[in-house]
């Protein structure tokens, strides 16, 4: 999958292509984060701007014979051009993901570049009103085909055309789309703050409510509500209604917990603990050999910072999705982000793709190591097992993006010189030498020379 920008953010125009794992890094005001979250937001809200049309005698043959049997061929031959028409309508809705201004974004194109998709292999979804079902949808592994039937008993004119073709049309985008476009999870910057912010949205819904109690007008609650949400962007709103959903996600279990629940052991000791919500609601930290249970307020910003990525690997994490994390260094001493990229490359390992921001030396110098070391060498393997390396940590250098973003020459579409804008570079991937990230390279080689010129200039 490759990503398209134009005049996002500070960004005049980039391409980048996801990986299993991708990282952007770059300084401050670059563009990592409106890069990030334009991605997200058409990743959360794919299924609903990607449609198709469906033809009025297939309407027809399925009121009349009760079944019709729909092609997926030609919908799949025209998959970019149903993929253009949704980055379209997605570019103009920017406004609402990022909760800016609209003028913001006058000059802003997004696109998604897709290779040809392969249908999922079976779907089947029924559909009923008043606890009847009304008709079902059906395809079979290895066919092209997608069988719309009538169930008994269900008059012409139950359900109206209009929402039988959109229904259609859905199956059809998702039996298409969905092996490419991941779900998505992501941990915004805003993430250390969260809990608080929403204990605080549910005081002030509370309070909104008890004044309306007091009033005579005619209002509709619900509108109020969800106005509540519009000033904040999509991610942070995410954020948010995952922490006051935690009880109820507590009550599941993700596939890494009942098939690798080593890597929650792993990050329960990055943590020093485990997180717990009692009955009534209340979450805690309890830390490792204690029987101290504390509040968030109480524990350290690294707890309250990793809270919903531990809540997601722990009961919500499915193979195939894409955890999207902004700047995962924060509040993590050095030790932690190093074992934090360990985390990610065994995450990649079982079918999880990574997206992350950052400014972590750290980070990139550990997946530098885990891409060097991921060698058929002894002496590497020897290297491995004395540092403690396991070989589920390891990562190929063929699975990993990085992108700085950064000031560099570029040649705009339809121009026909290159001059400096900010864009997002590829970085090299050396599988012997690792990454080559500039961005952290010249402030460390700035910092050398002066320490040097300390030690070693005396003149004396």
């Amino acid at each position: 999958m490759k990503i398209k920008l134009k005049e996002l953010g500070s960004i005049k125009q980039a391409e980048f292509e996801l990986g299993d794992f991708t990282i952007i890094c770059g300084n401050n005001n670059t563009g990592k984060t409106y890069a990030t979250y334009a991605l997200f937001g058409f990743l959360h809200v794919w299924q609903e701007l990607l449609t198709v049309v469906i033809k009025d005698t297939d309407i027809e043959t399925l009121l009349n014979n009760g079944v019709v049997k729909i092609d997926l061929s030609a919908y799949l031959e025209n998959y970019m051009l149903i993929l253009e028409k949704a980055c379209e309508k997605y570019t103009q809705s920017l406004t609402t993901i990022f909760a800016a201004p609209e003028t913001h974004f006058n000059t802003t194109n997004f696109q998604i570049i897709l290779a040809k998709p392969s249908l999922i292999d079976e779907y089947e979804a029924k559909f009923q009103s008043e606890n009847t079902e009304i008709f079902s949808l059906f395809k079979s592994e290895n066919t092209t085909e997608l069988v719309v039937s009538l169930l008994a008993g269900m008059e012409k004119n139950i359900f109206p055309e209009k929402i039988i073709k959109r229904i259609i049309s859905n199956a059809i985008i998702e039996i298409l789309f969905k092996k490419s476009l991941p779900k998505p999870f992501i941990s915004s910057a805003e993430r250390t703050g969260a809990t608080i912010f929403s204990n605080e949205l549910n005081f002030s819904r509370n309070r909104l409510l008890k004044e309306m109690h007091n009033l005579d007008k005619d209002i509709d609650p619900r509108e109020l509500l969800f106005k509540n949400y519009q000033d904040y962007a999509l991610p942070v709103e995410k954020n948010v209604d995952f922490i006051r959903n935690l009880k109820k996600d507590s009550k599941k279990y993700s596939f890494i917990s009942e098939k690798h629940s080593e890597i929650l052991d792993d990050f329960t000791d990055i943590i020093g603990g485990k997180y717990h919500i009692t009955e009534n609601d209340e979450l805690y930290f309890n830390p490792k050999k204690s029987k101290v249970k504390l509040t968030m307020d109480e524990s350290s910003s690294a707890v309250r910072s990793l809270l919903d990525m531990g809540f997601y690997l722990r009961h919500v994490a499915e193979k195939g999705d894409l955890l999207m994390v902004d700047e995962p260094e924060l509040n993590l001493y050095p030790e932690n982000q190093r074992r934090v990229a360990r985390l990610f490359s065994r995450l990649v390992k079982i079918g999880i793709k990574v997206f992350i921001t950052t400014h972590s030396d750290y980070i990139i110098k550990e997946l530098n190591t885990l891409i060097m070391l991921n060698h058929d060498k002894a002496y590497l393997k020897r290297i491995a097992e004395d540092e403690g390396y396991k070989d589920s940590d390891l990562i190929s250098a063929e699975r990993v993006k990085v992108y700085i973003a950064e000031k560099a020459s570029i040649k705009l579409d339809g121009k026909k010189r290159k001059y400096p804008y900010q864009t997002l570079t590829p970085a090299k991937i050396d599988s012997e030498l690792g990454i080559e990230a500039r961005s952290f390279d010249t402030t460390i080689n700035t910092m050398n020379r002066i320490q040097e010129a300390i030690v070693w200039g005396d003149d004396d």
